[in-house]
């Protein structure tokens, strides 16, 4: 057995969110700060929140989607020209554009699930990495059991076991439930930071003010 680490890192996030995405990136980045600062290694773990929890497994198309939450594309273009500018600022491109169906995410974030459980923590990172570049930079359909197996493949994990546990029903009732718990405690947008279970961040915020929480979190 090891000690636990000193640091913990809970975030709650969808895998269509672009503030998610985002909101990763400079977590890394306050992390890189963190570790520049003599501060103890952190152990982040990511929880499940849909943003559109209702959407069919198919999904819906994007131009659908678009209307129903933002009233039609020249309002999202609005809202998604700063959402752009926020991502080039932290290091990505996102090709939101690009995008042409609006996926149910429940399976996704049980193939999350299934990295976290199975492989570990490294795992989980890098299959929340990889689904959130599979939808923003390269538009996959993550919807799709198929692209998740892929997803899984790519990163090292077991294809078969992947297809198995994402489509399991209870496993997917189980992400629902932890969906559901998560909006229990009062988070209703994400996404949102939880420090060593003691100081919560709500947002994409900068690094500077994460390393705060961070530094904060860490006193007895």
């Amino acid at each position: 057995m090891t000690e636990p680490a000193t640091l913990t890192i809970d975030v709650v996030s969808d895998v269509v969110c672009p503030w998610c995405y985002i909101g990763k990136r400079k977590l890394e980045a306050a992390l890189d700060m963190a570790r520049a600062a003599g501060l103890p290694a952190a152990e982040v773990r990511w929880h499940p929140f849909q943003l559109n929890p209702d959407l069919p497994a198919q999904g819906i198309s994007r131009q659908q989607y678009l209307e129903d939450k933002f009233g039609g594309p020249q309002r999202a273009a609005e809202i998604y020209a700063r959402v752009k500018a926020a991502g080039q600022a932290a290091g990505l491109e996102l090709d939101i554009d690009g995008i042409t169906l609006q996926p149910n995410t429940l399976a996704a974030h049980a193939l999350l699930a299934f990295a976290q459980q199975q492989y570990g923590l490294d795992a989980g990172h890098a299959v929340k990495e990889r689904l959130l570049k599979a939808y923003f930079i390269e538009n996959r359909f993550i919807g799709d059991v198929e692209v998740l197996v892929q997803i899984a493949i790519d990163a090292g994990l077991d294809g078969d076991a992947a297809r198995a546990f994402v489509t399991d029903p209870e496993q997917l009732q189980n992400v629902a439930a932890a969906d559901t718990r998560v909006r229990e405690m009062g988070i209703s947008g994400v996404p949102f930071f939880i420090f060593n279970q003691k100081v919560a961040v709500s947002g994409a915020q900068d690094p500077a003010n994460l390393l705060a929480a961070i530094q904060q979190s860490l006193q007895p």
